[in-house]
């Protein structure tokens, strides 16, 4: 799978927090899945573009 998020990013957004190494393959995750579902929704709506109203 390919790192879809940027773990500095990350950190810097929730700053004053550490973070788990694990977190970041859960999130990961949780992000292609969110892809995932909006561009099935895309096609489903004969659609070659994810829109933010896929999400």
């Amino acid at each position: 799978m390919a790192d879809l998020i940027v773990q500095s990013a990350v950190k810097e957004q929730i700053e004053g927090q550490n973070v788990a190494s694990d977190f970041y393959d859960a999130l990961d995750e949780k992000v292609a899945s969110i892809l995932e579902d909006a561009s099935r929704r895309a096609e489903e709506n004969d659609r070659k573009t994810v829109q933010v109203r896929d999400l």
